[in-house]
């Protein structure tokens, strides 16, 4: 992983500090008979080596009765926007409880929520849920039609907004803490996630121009969102760069480090889309393309999200065209994830299984490979008697072929980014790969097949749940904002859809590994595996 969430301390004012400021308030006197707020205010400014403190009204209604209970030692959950620092939290100094902060992936399916120690950075617990927007729709342009119905926006806002409220009170359960002590939330997402989180009407992303509600949303109360945390708190949405590079693009770009690399870097992530970030400290290039579905897990009847029962891994052994799967929990197969297909496919080729225009070779498939009522090929991954459901695992030339096609989107993506800035891929010294596709992918397989660049492997690096570390990491950095709006102000978008470039590096792309094999010379094709 490219960052440990528990290794992270930060300055502030010359002393270590999260998000959080331990600081002891002069007594009022009769000399000294300035107001509770003023004397915080002036007990702050040099602790944060700033002339800008403000003190959320919330907070104001708790300080005097605070600073005599704690006899004057407190501390601050502190927010920094543009030059101004705002509290936005206060405790005691002997209280025992963390002053708490809620990170949030915020994804189409699946949301990811860990609740961090705001003043030691520590993560705390961690949990996950289905997006319940899916009973609505699995998909973010049905959910966005959804919203042209009365309520249809209230209603995709209220089951995102309670899914979250509900493991809130789980995550703070099991550290025998309340909601209130969560005083900071960063909340990472795509463009229409963030909007439907928001309730902002998302309609005219998806109609030319393609315009969002705001790419820069000022952090908001909880109350605003109906969350149940700290009402004095704040909730910092990740910023976007238009309709489609979302704040979770942003997220991940921090959590690698891209934007504070000396040399140039790439950073990929797939979901729905390709998303692509190539860059370093001094600029940063991002495109989007689509490239994701058949990477992910839409592959046919048998594709499937990684989970227990999914094959994620496929060895072909020489020379008697053997396979052997492996799935997620050593369970019988139920199908097959993103991953998998990869190393189904790259070991197909390898074994001299599929030619170069990814078509099964009949004469080397055998008994594996038979044709349906349709007269379309299927080669047997698992029989009846061994799979999951009693039902025989196929895998057909159409769904190798959506493969190729997705491969050679995301390779001519690699490339069209890279050249665009004058590299070629063989000078990234370092791919950063986000995301549950980036945690299972095998690079050497992706490599046999052309989908990513023939690089060392040394090179490639699996980093996670990137979005989440991004919101993480502005939890744990008391200048989160500045970090972020900084990453977002060096970003330069590349339009795809315009680039006449991309149609003539896809057509060459779709053959494996390239029409142009010289890019990759680690491949032998006749059968042997991978070397690098």
């Amino acid at each position: 992983m490219a960052n440990d969430p528990n290794k992270h301390q930060h300055k502030v004012g010359g002393r270590a500090a999260g998000c959080v400021q331990r600081v002891t308030v002069h007594r009022p006197s009769l000399e000294n008979n300035t107001a509770d707020a003023e004397r915080l205010i002036e007990s702050l400014k040099p602790q944060l080596n700033s002339r800008c403190v403000s003190i959320d009204f919330s907070v104001l209604r708790q300080l005097p009765e605070l600073l005599r209970d704690s006899g004057h030692l407190v501390r601050c959950a502190m927010l920094k926007t543009d030059a101004c620092w705002q509290v936005a939290g206060i405790k005691g100094g002997a209280d025992p409880s963390p002053m708490a902060g809620l990170a949030v992936d915020l994804g189409t399916t699946r949301v990811v929520l860990q609740l961090i120690d705001l003043e030691s950075g520590q993560v705390l617990s961690e949990t996950a849920f289905d997006n319940p927007q899916l009973k609505i729709a699995p998909d973010i342009l049905a959910r966005i039609h959804y919203c042209e119905q009365p309520r249809g926006l209230r209603h995709l806002q209220a089951l995102i907004v309670d899914g979250l409220n509900d493991a809130v009170a789980r995550l703070c359960a099991a550290q025998e803490l309340n909601a209130t002590d969560i005083f900071l939330t960063a909340v990472a997402g795509n463009t229409a996630m963030a909007h439907l989180f928001m309730g902002l009407d998302p309609r005219w992303i998806i109609r030319e121009p393609y315009i969002p509600a705001v790419n820069r949303p000022d952090p908001v109360k909880p109350a605003e969102l109906g969350l149940s945390t700290n009402p004095a708190g704040r909730v910092i949405v990740f910023p976007n760069i238009g309709s489609y590079f979302g704040g979770d693009l942003i997220a991940g770009i921090l959590c690698s480090g891209l934007d504070s690399r000396e040399t140039p870097a790439i950073l990929v992530d797939v979901g729905t889309n390709a998303e692509v970030v190539v860059g370093n400290r001094d600029w940063l290039m991002a495109c989007a393309g689509a490239a994701g579905p058949a990477l992910e897990s839409g592959v046919a009847s048998i594709g499937m999200m990684a989970g227990p029962g999914a094959i994620d891994r496929v060895t072909i052994h020489l020379p008697d065209r053997r396979f052997e799967l492996h799935t997620i929990g050593d369970q019988p197969p139920r199908g097959i994830c993103g991953s998998g297909v990869i190393d189904l496919a790259a070991q197909l080729f390898l074994a001299g299984m599929l030619d170069i225009r990814g078509k099964f070779i009949p004469e080397n498939c055998g008994q594996r490979l038979y044709k349906d009522e349709n007269g379309i090929d299927h080669l047997v991954l698992a029989p009846a008697e061994a799979s999951a459901s009693g039902t025989a695992l196929t895998i057909s030339q159409p769904d190798i072929d959506s493969l190729i096609r997705s491969k050679a989107a995301m390779y001519t993506i690699l490339e069209t980014i890279t050249a665009s800035v004058g590299m070629r891929l063989e000078e990234l010294d370092k791919f950063y790969i986000a995301g549950t596709f980036g945690s299972f992918i095998n690079p050497a397989s992706a490599i046999a097949l052309g989908m990513l660049p023939d690089l060392p492997l040394e090179r490639y690096e699996a980093i996670g749940n990137s979005s989440l570390g991004g919101a993480r990491q502005v939890l744990q950095s008391p200048d989160g904002l500045e970090k972020i709006e900084r990453i977002r102000s060096r970003i330069t978008y590349l339009e795809l859809n315009v680039n006449q470039e991309f149609m003539n590096r896809f057509s060459a792309a779709k053959f494996l590994p390239h029409t142009d094999t010289a890019r990759f010379p680690s491949i032998r094709l006749h059968g042997d595996r991978v070397r690098l």
